[in-house]
């Protein structure tokens, strides 16, 4: 009884400290939100561009054109489909509805914050074009969405801390890398990553709170 009050007590902890951080992303991405047509926004925007651009070369377009891939809505897709068919095939339900959750919606969610703030596109050396509007960054967000997602799911099945950090280390390097790629194809301003990136942590974070209330609820 005792033990089950401390995991008990050490959960809600966790998610109180979840739900601040929530707090803090939603807040910093209104921030950002504000101040698109800023001077220092912008101004930040286009050195960053300026620097990251020039880099531009052959081969590292090659290399770009790849990894931004993996942040595409075709392959995170692909990915969501086989990362449930795999936990469905292990019996995780629960974490294959997470994953369905999380990205489903997650797409839906920037779908109508690009509509909102309807931000145009950069015109700097755009390598491939894009239709859709800036703010905030669909790759960037569904990255941090699915690769944050499966580095959950690594770190609540896997015993191993050491491929826990290995799982953690890997699909932070690839959310980071995919926004990179999309500010060097010039079809984003970097201030559209971290509104991506902030708007897909907020989600995230608010999926894992529910997955793991779900679990809460579920061992009463």
């Amino acid at each position: 009884m005792e033990a089950a009050a401390i995991t008990s007590g050490k959960k809600f902890k966790y998610i109180g400290s979840a739900l601040f951080l929530i707090g803090i992303f939603i807040i910093l991405f209104i921030y950002i939100s504000k101040q698109i047509t800023g001077h220092a926004l912008v101004t930040f925007d286009q050195e960053i561009i300026e620097v990251i651009q020039s880099m531009i070369s052959t081969q590292n377009t090659e290399w770009m054109l790849f990894i931004t891939a993996l942040g595409s809505v075709k392959w995170i897709t692909i990915f969501v489909i086989l990362s449930v068919m795999i936990l469905l095939f292990k019996k995780k339900i629960s974490l294959a509805v997470f994953f369905i959750v999380s990205s489903g919606i997650g797409a839906l969610f920037n779908i109508w914050l690009k509509w909102l703030f309807k931000r145009e596109r950069p015109d700097i050396l755009p390598i491939i074009s894009e239709e859709s509007y800036s703010f905030p960054s669909g790759h960037a967000m569904g990255s941090f969405i699915f690769y944050g997602s499966l580095a959950f799911v690594i770190i609540h099945l896997v015993h191993q801390k050491s491929w826990r950090i290995v799982g953690l280390v890997i699909n932070t390097i690839l959310i980071l890398c995919i926004g990179l790629s999309r500010i060097y194809l010039g079809v984003h301003f970097p201030s559209d990553i971290i509104g991506g990136y902030l708007a897909g942590a907020a989600w995230l974070y608010t999926c894992i709170i529910l997955f793991h209330y779900y679990e809460y609820r579920q061992n009463i």
